[in-house]
């Protein structure tokens, strides 16, 4: 699984990255960039300042909700969140120094105005690869509409305002969104695989000590 998961991830990642080609690339961040308003650049300022919080605030809500409510599977969905932003963060800072693509405001810095924050590699996203590793986490979780619906609308308006404030490609956000989406996946079979084989164990030490 692992295997196919980094193959999968990489054609994907060398896919996005050249199926748009630079011109298409650069063209649209600049149709975006290059037609805003105040009021939008506030907006997405917001949205993509929001990730690190709502990052923080995840399994603090999760907790909460668990207590309240006596969920058995708490415990097993906050080391589920864990290694899901672990999976996603390391892959991030590894394919950042692997591809090592200048950001757009770099690259055509007469063309693109740098309105946030944006350091490192260009591709791919990292605050997009955060948000969708949040959404999908949350999302398999608590599979429910009320929860689904919301995580990745958030998780897609951060991914367009990292090009709309003009710190990456549409390709990066895509790649960002795939890794993000990825390593979460990838972290439930895990993560799955393991609570399962601690629950038989400790069933198989329960019976052995009934003996």
């Amino acid at each position: 699984m692992k295997r196919i998961y980094t193959l999968l991830l990489t054609l994907s990642l060398l896919f996005a990255q050249q199926s748009f080609g630079q011109n298409i690339d650069i063209n649209i961040v600049k149709e975006i960039n290059g037609n805003r308003t105040s009021f939008q650049d506030d907006a997405f300022k917001n949205i993509t300042n929001s990730v690190t919080p709502i990052m923080i605030a995840t399994p603090v809500v999760m907790f909460a909700v668990g207590k309240l409510t006596d969920d058995p599977n708490l415990t097993k969905n906050l080391t589920f969140f864990a290694g899901s932003m672990l999976a996603m963060g390391g892959s991030t800072l590894v394919l950042k120094q692997v591809f090592n693509r200048k950001r757009p405001f770099e690259a055509y810095p007469n063309d693109v105005t740098k309105l946030t924050d944006g350091g490192g590699g260009s591709m791919p996203s990292g605050h997009t690869a955060a948000a969708f590793a949040t959404a999908t986490t949350v999302s398999i979780a608590y599979p429910k509409w009320f929860v689904i619906a919301p995580a990745y609308t958030w998780a897609s308006l951060v991914g367009y305002s990292r090009v709309y404030l003009g710190v990456h490609y549409p390709s990066d956000v895509l790649a960002g969104a795939l890794l993000g989406s990825g390593s979460a996946y990838v972290t439930h079979k895990i993560n799955e695989s393991l609570w399962k084989k601690a629950k038989e164990k400790k069933s198989l030490a329960y019976y052995n000590l009934g003996e």
